[in-house]
């Protein structure tokens, strides 16, 4: 395919309403909500994103759907002597992004493979959905491709659950540079926890 397929697809997805991705997107849903949490897909949805994040129709590349819950988090309620907003139950927020976990969850399904990005493709008021690229190292196939053979490397293991993708590096405060972020390298946890 033409640079030009892909760029009118990014196009259609800017504009979902003019375009008619809005009310197909409507369909799909209805279709997701039923779905289990951590679903593997034929081909991407947004075929563009996908390529542009890596992603390549081969062996040994697949990509997952994953469903993650919006909102905050839930604490349970304790019986103090305080009044409820003062309990802490409330406005309790997950320390990392829904992208971040769903990442994590199609690398828990996939344990022989590693995350090497993912993309938003869907929301409703309760629940979010990424496409999720993971890549199998190992695979004759990636091993002899020299812009996916790097994800065979041992320093690539756990890619997900260490924040080594493009969004686990925005949750470590990676993408910001200069002043401000002194204390974000090499880790939030160096410099006395002062990081981000």
């Amino acid at each position: 395919m033409s640079r030009s397929v892909y760029s009118y697809i990014r196009e259609a997805w800017k504009k979902p309403e003019e375009t008619g991705v809005s009310a197909l997107l409507w369909e799909r849903m209805q279709l997701w909500r039923r779905e289990g949490s951590v679903v593997r897909v034929a081909r991407p949805t947004r075929l563009d994103r996908a390529r542009s994040l890596g992603y390549k129709a081969k062996q040994g590349v697949i990509v997952v759907r994953a469903k993650v819950r919006r909102g905050g988090r839930r604490m349970s309620r304790y019986v103090r002597g305080r009044r409820t907003a003062n309990m802490g139950i409330r406005r309790a927020t997950p320390g990392k992004s829904l992208q971040r976990i769903a990442e994590e969850r199609a690398s828990n399904r996939y344990p022989n493979m590693e995350v090497l990005n993912s993309y938003w493709v869907g929301q409703d008021g309760r629940q979010k959905w990424y496409e999720v690229i993971l890549v199998d190292g190992h695979h004759p196939a990636v091993l002899a491709d020299p812009q996916l053979a790097w994800m065979g490397r041992a320093t690539q293991r756990g890619r997900a659950e260490r924040g080594k993708t493009s969004a686990g590096q925005k949750g470590r405060g990676m993408r910001r540079k200069g002043r401000g972020t002194e204390k974000n390298r090499p880790s939030l946890r160096s410099h006395a926890n002062r990081g981000k």
